[in-house]
């Protein structure tokens, strides 16, 4: 088994079993003990896990802003199972403006397939070497290439965006609480997303079951503000009448 390979079961183990030893990993994969330590460190390394004593854990870090190829790794099986969900909303022809967000890319990537004739307005460099390979009409914010997230950012894109009106913005976030509203990681890419959200007629806002009832570094906006809530399973009883009283439409 590669390297690659092994790194991304025990991803898999870690994700089902919240927890994973040093020596149980080793049987498994038939390797050192040794080698398995420096997978974890490599994982710890970029911010997935969080190494304890003989083993490691997922990281639950709402507030490090993660790099893009790191997000891309987590909770994969969420993300493309939010997707399949947001294909539904979009019909052809419409504008939509996207995030650089991971579960993002991941709808992107189902929509461009399924759909015909969509405008794409992004901000996301991974979105669009994506996107230049299917027949849409693609606009590139422009702005300041923020190579930590893949994303572009500052007053040139946020001008770019206030040119636009959409059907839909489709955004993600690092936490989502009833009393604090839609948080993010970092302050620029949250500037950006507001920006979007104001040129849509609906928002959609795609955030997997982790980022529920968590808080991050700064507001993107409440939620009375969204439209739609796409997330991977059903929400607590106390979410889903608190999201009927802000008018957001819940699909799970």
């Amino acid at each position: 088994m590669l390297a690659f390979e092994r790194k991304d079961k025990i991803l898999s183990e870690i994700k089902k079993n919240k927890k994973v030893h040093v020596s149980q990993l080793a049987k498994i994969f038939n390797v050192s003990e040794e080698t398995i330590r420096r997978d974890l460190d490599k994982l710890e390394k970029e911010g997935i896990v969080d190494r304890s004593y003989g083993g490691a854990t997922l990281s639950q870090h709402t507030n490090e802003d993660l790099p893009y190829a790191t997000r891309n790794v987590i909770n994969v099986e969420e993300k493309k199972n939010i997707a399949t969900k947001t294909t539904s909303l979009i019909k052809t022809g419409d504008s939509l403006i996207a995030d650089t967000s991971s579960t993002v890319f991941e709808a992107l990537n189902l929509l461009v397939r399924e759909k015909e004739n969509l405008t794409i307005i992004t901000n996301s460099i991974t979105a669009v070497d994506l996107l230049s390979k299917f027949k849409v009409h693609l606009i590139l914010t422009g702005g300041t290439l923020r190579t930590k997230s893949n994303s572009l950012i500052g007053s040139d894109a946020a001008n770019t965006i206030s040119r636009y009106f959409v059907d839909y913005a489709i955004i993600s976030c690092k936490g989502l609480s009833m009393e604090n509203g839609i948080t993010d990681s970092n302050e620029p890419e949250a500037e950006i997303k507001n920006h979007m959200l104001k040129r849509a007629n609906k928002v959609i806002l795609v955030a997997d079951s982790s980022k529920f009832d968590k808080n991050a570094f700064i507001k993107i906006v409440d939620i009375s503000e969204i439209d739609y809530l796409i997330t991977d399973q059903e929400p607590t009883h106390d979410w889903q009448q608190f999201l009927k009283e802000k008018n957001v439409t819940l699909i799970y």
